[in-house]
């Protein structure tokens, strides 16, 4: 609904009355049609972009105009022959929106829509800050849709952290956008205590699962008016959890991966690459050349995973400490004791520089354990088993 002009009779002589006349939403907070500027990359932005593009399709007034904002396609895989482009932008052409692919707000000047300058920034997993220069130029400033309970995991990765804190609930929050930091504005909406009951265990479900309640919380703010000044502190949860330390959702980087055998369990260990993909450790190598013997630490990738074993086995020299079981076997596997007394296999191993392969021949190619040799010509050796040179680090 739009409320009507403030005057009885406005004539078209006097400027006053064509900025009178110029419709705006009537709400909790009265605001004029929203020329949005929505900058956003992954499929938790798309779902707030799709909603916002509905809600303008609607035609209640309350959106006059979007246009998108994404980084450009960036080159990806090995010598970078390939290109890639940030989930979004499909959806902005899709919907026939005005898209600006931008790396730096720094030589960038927002255009001006055809009704006038947008008056809202709205910023959704986007990871560039906006410059103060366009969050003052637009009249009601920004927003930020976040995928986690703000102030906890403020940062590029809240979805990562969130899982591999083994938190049992979560919800998104609604802030403005500050003008020299992330996440550090006033919150004007946020998931009621205690959350929502997180039953995801990828990156991928959660996302599913957040990104709806994020886009319906946007919309119900563009209802309500509370994005318009002034804004009531909505935030809830840095004062229901003051004993808990608030960590920052750094990107996720090789260091997340580097498997740690001497503190992470085996739960850790199955969650973390269940969350951020494959780990990685370090181990000694050898290889005969010219020169003879040449020792080399090598990093060594579990790029196909762990699982559980199920069974007992006393074959372990020590934690962390890789040993080859089922040599007579056409497919040995790599067992790995945890420091919870647990043991992790791997059916393959990505030794740095090569394809991943079975245990036996990363083995063997690398000399990462020392193989026996074959027995009498036969096919067999004289033990099942045989352990790594050195433990991984």
């Amino acid at each position: 609904m739009l409320a009507t002009c403030c005057r009885a009779h406005c004539r078209p002589r006097p400027l006053l009355a064509l900025v009178c006349c110029q419709p705006r939403f009537a709400s909790a907070k009265s605001y004029d049609p929203l020329r949005v500027l929505f900058c956003g990359s992954d499929k938790f932005s798309i779902a707030s972009l799709q909603a916002l593009d509905h809600e303008k399709r609607q035609g209640a007034g309350r959106v006059a105009s979007i246009d998108v904002v994404c980084r450009p396609e960036k080159p990806v895989r090995r010598h970078l022959r390939a290109v890639r482009e940030v989930p979004i932008a499909a959806t902005a052409r899709s919907l026939g929106l005005p898209l600006h692919q931008i790396d730096t707000f720094t030589t960038w000047t927002p255009p001006t829509p055809p009704h006038g300058p947008f008056n809202l920034i709205i910023a959704v997993s986007f990871g560039l800050l906006i410059p103060a220069r366009i969050l003052t130029s637009a009249k009601y400033g920004g927003l930020n849709v976040h995928p986690s309970m703000l102030p906890e995991f403020p940062g590029p990765a809240p979805l990562h952290h969130t899982l591999l804190a083994d938190r049992k609930t979560t919800g998104v929050t609604l802030q403005t956008l500050h003008p020299t930091k992330f996440d550090e504005g006033k919150i004007v909406a946020q998931t009621p205590y205690p959350g929502i009951e997180i039953q995801a265990r990828t990156v991928e479900e959660l996302q599913a699962l957040t990104a709806p309640l994020g886009a319906n919380m946007l919309l119900q703010s563009l209802k309500d008016g509370s994005f318009v000044p002034p804004i009531k502190e909505a935030g809830w949860y840095k004062s229901a959890l003051t004993s808990r330390d608030f960590t920052h959702a750094s990107k996720i980087g090789p260091k997340d991966r580097h498997l740690d055998w001497t503190t992470w369990s085996a739960d850790d260990i199955l969650r973390r690459q269940r969350v951020i993909g494959p780990l990685w450790n370090t181990t000694e190598t050898c290889s005969i050349g010219n020169d003879g013997e040449r020792k080399e630490a090598k990093r060594i990738i579990w790029d196909h995973g762990f699982h559980l074993l199920k069974e007992e086995c006393h074959l372990f020299p020590a934690t962390g400490h890789p040993i080859i079981v089922g040599l007579r076997r056409a497919m040995p596997k790599v067992y790995i004791r945890t420091c919870d007394g647990n043991v992790l296999v791997a059916d393959s191993v990505k030794v740095e520089g090569e394809a991943a392969t079975a245990p036996f021949q990363a083995a063997k190619r690398n000399g990462l354990a020392p193989i026996p040799k074959r027995v009498d010509g036969n096919t067999q050796f004289p033990h099942d088993f045989v352990a790594f040179h050195s433990p991984l680090t």
